[in-house]
């Protein structure tokens, strides 16, 4: 076994890391995303480990050899000692997917944070948002959403508990019509309806249509509701109702939103609809009421 093994074999951090270098320069491994940001990182940890003082006595280089880099026989030894190690501990595993997943995460909070203060006007306070429960509430949780999303529609009981149990909670509304022509359809009905005050009455009712919600399902729930059908269809088209669907494409854009739904809890984020949707929003709610929102 040479001396520059010798370095690696005797720590799995040092291992770990040249998996990720090594794999890279080979092409043996297709890297994520993920892996190419921990990849410096981890080509660093083997400029480290050639760095480190060996066990055995130092020598000299081999004629033609220079100090430091890997040669095709040390890199050639390295990936058998690697494939080798991996084979007999392959929980290892596990530790590279955890780390990767921490930082990911990190990576994550940190994009969010700054998004969010970014964006704070527009996705709190914007004036053209559909608000429900209360408009003064203490609390801001955002939900951006699709009329034909099967998750937005399962998420929609918890949604409407929260507000029933919470005065506090000022739900502030952004119809995201990603899934279809259709979508985009019943979010016109729904923002015109904001125009006669009967917005929640008719979110509701277009979360409720089984199949797919389009104008005409969309006009039919609207009229048993009784709203002024001619001023509806009117306003479905105005400049305010396409301006609002743009800004917040255009929001969810900068956000990094790609589906629904997506939840804002102050500056707290829940995307998708887990099944314990109601009990994520009222814990994030009661943190941010003991320490405050830098961003709401």
């Amino acid at each position: 076994m040479t001396r520059f093994a010798r370095r690696l074999t005797g720590t799995r951090l040092a291992i770990t890391a040249a998996i990720f270098a090594i794999s890279a320069g080979t092409g043996a491994t297709a890297l994520t995303a993920g892996e190419r940001d921990l990849r410096p990182a981890a080509e660093g940890l083997v400029r480290l480990a050639q760095a480190a003082p060996s066990a055995a006595p130092s020598a000299a280089p081999a004629a033609g050899t220079t100090a430091g880099p890997f040669d095709a026989s040390q890199k050639a030894a390295i990936e058998a000692i690697i494939k080798d190690y991996l084979l007999n501990h392959p929980e290892l595993m596990l530790d590279v997917q955890a780390a990767l997943e921490e930082r990911m995460e990190k990576i994550q909070a940190e994009k969010l944070k700054t998004a969010l203060s970014a964006n704070a006007n527009e996705i709190f306070r914007s004036p053209d948002a559909p608000i429900a429960g209360n408009p003064s509430g203490d609390i801001p949780v955002v939900e951006f959403f699709d009329y034909n999303c099967g998750y937005c529609k399962r998420a929609f009981a918890d949604i409407a508990k929260l507000v029933e149990v919470d005065p506090k909670i000022k739900l502030v509304l952004k119809e995201l019509p990603i899934l279809s022509k259709a979508s985009e359809e019943a979010a016109r009905v729904a923002l015109a309806s904001r125009k006669q005050g009967k917005y929640w009455e008719v979110h509701r009712a277009l979360l409720a249509v089984r199949g797919e919600v389009n104008e005409q399902s969309s006009l039919r729930a609207a009229e048993k509701i009784g709203l002024d059908m001619p001023k509806l269809k009117k306003d479905m088209a105005s400049d305010e109702v396409t301006g609002e669907i743009e800004r917040v494409r255009e929001l969810a854009r900068k956000m990094g939103i790609q589906g629904t739904p997506h939840f804002l809890v102050g500056d707290r984020a829940i995307p998708g609809a887990p099944g314990n949707l109601l009990d994520q929003i009222r814990s994030h709610a009661a943190e941010l009421r003991k320490n405050g929102c830098s961003v709401c």
